[in-house]
């Protein structure tokens, strides 16, 4: 080939700065690489969680989750979505360990930087190209897609009749989005949801915008409170927003199909005098609004999903269904919103503070609807705690979930048998003291991630009591010990 005629010009600036770029990606990436090398094998990490072991993990605390999703318009195809995690790191990491499966990852960043990462059982294992120091902030960015596909009892992304929702606890909002997953490491939560014109997006929280472009609109959601990822929400489908004022003003909305507007009015129109109700008895609502998200799909159960609960269709469609049980299902999730989520479990041996409130709550308000008597229920619970000891354990130390069944973590000893729990403290130490409880474990600990030992020692200085021996007995015994106040009750010894 002949030498050019004349004598080359020096590259542009824009040239420059092109391969500056270039050559800073290649030399991130063979560090990244060689540290790579010289660590040990990647592996799965874990919190210690007595029932979930390997969920969450050591060494940062996420402040915020920035997560973008952009659905293709029909719900069996994966969705486009990065995430973006703002987090704390409180130990020295060489590696970042997030919990993510049931997606391809096709980009990470540290900091800005590209970093290499692996999957080690359900976690993403990331090496950024510099370790982390104890006390520094990182941005960890993490491009990939979120599948709805697969079984419906995994948990995760519900497929609905007109698109999507979530259904994360307890376990499986790393089947969405790459996370710490664990309830005991709250974040703030944004949402930006790109979908066709047609739809309705969702979240938790407030909404920011909504902004065409083309065919679709994004929607952007933001939390004013910090959230467990396991009450994560997202809606999408043909549905219409329902908007009313709750107590005090409160923004009120809730989510249905359109073509079920007026069908559900009847019980949307409910939710304001069950806010003032619960009010009542806990003092002000914890969040920034509320409402119900009532999905076409067959889940087997309603959940709490921070700000926006949801519930099946078929529970308000079912004639069979007297209006003080759907009244009280209603009550039993809204109550959540202090019990479980604004007051959240430290592990998930505390899942007895959540749904035994809600439960204790949901009999109240049933009896007060027409229900049984709360004292009915609860000898009928005496009756069966036993048993319900015997299959799943005490309340505050329940049995691990069947193996391939995580919802089996949720038995009855955690519902009735820890509203039982309730019933018998309420006795021992009289309704004025268990009145003040309530309230001030949920004012105190508000935002929080408090534990078992914490409420005995907040019932023990209400009180001004030693109740050692009542909790050691009622929660983590292998049988019901006698119930205060009601010496003719017996439980029936349990079947193999």
């Amino acid at each position: 080939m002949p030498l050019p005629s004349r004598t080359p010009r020096p590259p542009s600036p824009r040239a420059r700065a092109r391969a500056r770029v270039l050559r800073s990606a290649v030399l991130v990436a063979l560090s990244a690489g060689l540290v790579a090398a010289a660590l040990p094998p990647a592996a799965p990490l874990g919190i210690g969680d007595p029932l979930f072991p390997q969920l969450g993990n050591p060494g940062y605390d996420v402040l915020s989750y920035d997560i973008s999703l952009t659905y293709p318009g029909r719900n069996t195809a994966p969705l486009a979505a990065v995430t973006r995690i703002q987090a704390l790191a409180t130990g020295d990491l060489d590696r970042i360990n997030l919990d993510f499966t049931h997606g391809t990852v096709s980009a990470v960043t540290v900091e800005g930087e590209p970093a290499a990462y692996e999957s080690s059982g359900e976690d993403l294992v990331i090496t950024p190209a510099r370790p982390v120091d104890r006390g520094e902030a990182v941005e960890i960015a993490v491009t990939h897609t979120s599948d709805p596909r697969g079984p419906a009892d995994s948990g995760g992304w519900v497929r609905t009749g007109d698109g999507l929702a979530m259904a994360n606890q307890a376990d499986a909002a790393h089947r969405v989005f790459p996370s710490n997953d664990h309830p005991s490491d709250k974040a703030f939560f944004t949402f930006r949801i790109t979908a066709p014109n047609a739809l309705t997006a969702v979240a938790n929280g407030l909404p920011e915008s909504r902004v065409r472009k083309g065919a679709t609109a994004t929607w952007t959601y933001r939390t004013a409170h910090p959230m467990a990822t396991e009450l994560a929400q997202v809606s999408i489908g043909e549905s219409t927003v329902v908007h009313r004022q709750g107590p005090h003003g409160l923004k009120l909305r809730d989510v249905v199909r359109t073509a079920d507007r007026e069908l559900l009015e009847p019980w949307l129109r409910r939710t304001p005098g069950h806010l003032e109700w619960l009010e009542k008895r806990l003092g002000g609502y914890p969040f920034e609004t509320y409402g119900v998200l009532v999905a076409d799909a067959d889940t087997g159960f309603e959940l709490e999903t921070q700000t926006l609960s949801l519930f099946e269709r078929g529970l308000f469609t079912e004639p069979g269904l007297p209006d003080w049980y759907v009244d009280s299902i209603m009550v039993h999730e809204l109550s959540h919103q202090w019990f479980g989520d604004s007051v959240s479990p430290r592990t998930w041996s505390d899942l007895w503070l959540n749904e035994g409130h809600a439960t204790w709550y949901e009999a109240l308000y049933a009896e007060e609807k027409g229900g049984p008597t709360l004292e009915r229920r609860m000898k009928a619970a005496y009756g069966a705690s036993d048993q319900w000891r015997a299959d799943g354990g005490p309340p505050a130390a329940p049995k691990p979930p069947e193996p391939g069944e995580k919802i089996s973590l949720f038995r009855p000893v955690v519902y009735d048998g820890a509203a039982l729990a309730l019933y018998a403290l309420r006795h021992e130490i009289g309704t004025e003291a268990f009145q003040r409880l309530e309230r001030t474990w949920v004012s105190e600990h508000q935002d929080g991630t408090p534990g078992t030992k914490d409420f005995i020692a907040l019932a023990e200085w209400i009180s001004g009591r030693d109740l050692t021996r009542f909790f050691a007995d009622w929660l983590y015994a292998a049988k019901t010990p006698p119930m205060p106040g009601h010496p003719d009750w017996h439980s029936r010894a349990p079947r193999p």
